[in-house]
C-alpha cells in the first residue's frame, strides 16, 4: 500500500456533527405539529434533548412544521395534563410529549403521539437505551410518528456514506470514506487515503460497504464490513474496475470493467468468483444499477451517440436474456441511474445544455420530472422509504450534499466546515 495513510474503524461518537444541515426550502402546507421538550429525572440534565431530535427529524423530511418552543402553550409530560383546546388554540394538530428517568445506569423514555383536532391518543411506547444509543431511539420516535402521521416508513433511522476531500500542502488531498446517521451526526472514517475513494454503495444487510480505491495506483473494488473493519479486494482486473452496486440478495455486485479493452458491464458472483459479461458494445458501459426484484440492470451508455439510460433483463445467472433497451429519451444527457426501493422511479442525473440537474423518471407514465435548480449535481441515491433523493452538488466553489424530496417541494444541505463532500449513498433500512 503505496499511498495508503492509514486504515482503520473509528467508530466512536463524536458531540457534534462535522456535517451541518440546512434546510434550504420548506415544504408548503407542510402538517402542524407540536413536541415538547421532554420530562426529565435523574441528575443535572439528560445526555440528549429528545424533543430537539425529534423536532429537527420531523422538520427535514419536509413534511412536518413543527411549532416554535416560544409558542407552545403549556409543557405537559403525561397524557392526562394535555388540555387540547389550547393545541387546537395554536393550530398545532398533533402533539408529542414525553418524559426520560434514568433507572440502573440506563434511560428510560417515554413517548406520546397525539392528534389534538380529535383529542385521541395515535400512539404510545416506552424504551430504554443506553446513553449510547439516546439519539437513535429520538430518530425510532421520528419513525414512528412519520409513518403514523403519513403512512410511510420513516428513515430517520438509517445512515449515510459519503467521501470528503481536503486539500493539503504541495497540492496533496485526503480523502475520507466517511459514515454517519441521516442527519449528520456520529460520522465515522471507515477510511483514509491520499488517492481517490469513489462510488461506495451499501450491501442490502447495511453491514458492508464496496467501494473503489486508487490507492494501489489504479482503480480497485473493496468489500469493507464497516463494525470490524475488515475488508477485500474483490475486482483487480487490468483497466477500470468501477461502479460496483450490490443485488438486493447481498450475493451479487454489478460493476464496470475494461479488462477487455472496453468498458462494459459485469456481474461478479463473490462467492465463486464467477464473472459474467452482460454488455458487448463498442460504446461506454457504466453505471450499473439493480432493479429491487435483482432480474434487471439499470446503466447509463453513449452508444445512442450521448449518455442515456438502457436496462437490460437478465436470467438467474445475471446472463442478458436480450439486448438493452433505452429508457430515456427527454434531454440530450441522462446519467447515473439510482432506482427508488419499490422499483417505480429512476432518479438521474438530467443534462440539458450546460446544467446537469437531478431529475426522477416515472417509470410507468414516463413523465420526467426535474428536482433540482442547481448547475452541476450528481450521484443521487434514494433514500430508503423513497421519500427524499440525496446528491452531490456545488456550492460556490465546494461540494457539498443535498436532499430533494421525491416531489421536489422540500430541499436540505449537508455541508462540511472545512474541505468537499461528494459520492453519496444512502443506507438501506436496518436489520433487512
Amino acid at each position: 500500500m503505496k499511498a495508503l495513510l492509514l486504515m482503520c474503524l473509528l467508530w466512536t461518537t463524536t458531540a457534534q456533527a462535522r456535517l451541518s444541515i440546512e434546510i434550504t426550502q420548506g415544504m408548503e402546507g407542510a402538517m402542524p405539529i407540536a413536541v415538547v421538550p421532554f420530562g426529565w429525572s435523574g441528575p443535572g440534565v439528560p445526555a440528549q434533548d429528545m424533543a430537539a431530535i425529534i423536532s429537527a427529524d420531523l422538520a427535514r423530511s419536509g413534511q412536518f412544521a413543527p411549532l416554535d418552543a416560544a409558542r407552545l402553550p403549556q409543557h405537559p409530560v403525561d397524557g392526562r395534563d394535555v388540555n387540547f383546546n389550547l393545541w387546537r388554540g395554536v393550530g398545532s394538530d398533533n402533539l408529542v410529549i414525553g418524559r426520560m428517568e434514568l433507572r440502573d445506569g440506563r434511560y428510560q423514555v417515554q413517548f406520546q403521539l397525539f392528534d389534538t383536532v380529535r383529542g385521541v391518543q395515535l400512539a404510545g411506547y416506552t424504551m430504554q437505551a443506553d446513553v449510547s444509543r439516546l439519539r437513535r431511539v429520538a430518530h425510532q420516535i421520528a419513525d414512528i410518528i412519520y409513518q403514523r402521521l403519513t403512512g410511510q416508513r420513516g428513515a430517520f433511522d438509517t445512515h449515510i456514506a459519503y467521501v470528503t476531500v481536503e486539500n493539503l500542502e504541495a497540492g496533496k488531498r485526503r480523502f475520507r470514506l466517511e459514515v454517519a446517521d441521516a442527519d449528520g451526526h456520529n460520522e465515522q472514517v471507515i477510511l483514509t487515503s491520499t488517492q481517490p475513494l469513489m462510488s461506495p454503495t451499501w450491501a442490502p444487510d447495511g453491514r458492508r460497504l464496496a467501494y473503489v480505491s486508487f490507492e494501489d495506483g489504479r482503480s480497485m473494488i473493496y468489500i469493507q464490513d464497516i463494525a470490524s473493519g475488515t475488508r477485500q479486494k474483490v475486482a483487480e482486473f487490468a483497466g477500470i474496475n468501477s461502479a460496483p452496486d450490490f443485488s438486493p440478495d447481498g450475493q451479487r455486485l454489478a460493476l464496470t470493467l475494461s479488462r477487455d479493452g472496453n468498458p462494459e458491464i459485469y456481474v461478479l458472483e463473490l462467492g465463486s468468483k464467477r464473472l459474467t459479461r452482460v454488455t458487448q458494445h463498442f460504446a461506454i458501459d457504466t453505471e450499473p444499477v439493480w432493479a429491487p426484484d435483482g432480474r434487471s440492470l439499470y446503466f447509463t451508455s453513449d452508444r445512442g451517440g450521448r449518455p442515456q439510460i438502457y436496462r437490460v433483463r437478465l436470467d438467474p445467472q445475471g446472463r442478458p436474456l436480450d439486448a438493452p433497451q433505452r429508457v430515456t429519451f427527454e434531454g440530450i444527457y441522462n446519467a447515473s441511474p439510482a432506482l427508488s426501493p419499490d422499483g417505480k422511479r429512476l432518479a438521474m442525473v438530467h443534462g440539458d445544455g450546460n446544467r446537469f440537474r437531478i431529475a426522477v423518471l416515472d417509470l410507468e407514465s414516463g413523465v420526467l420530472r426535474v428536482l433540482t435548480d442547481t448547475r452541476l449535481d450528481e450521484s443521487p441515491s434514494f433514500a430508503p422509504n423513497g421519500a427524499m433523493v440525496l446528491y452531490a452538488t456545488e456550492v460556490g466553489d465546494r461540494g457539498v450534499l443535498e436532499a430533494v424530496s421525491a416531489d421536489g417541494r422540500a430541499r436540505q444541505r449537508l455541508g462540511l466546515k472545512k474541505g468537499d463532500v461528494r459520492e453519496p449513498a444512502w443506507s438501506p433500512f436496518f436489520g433487512e
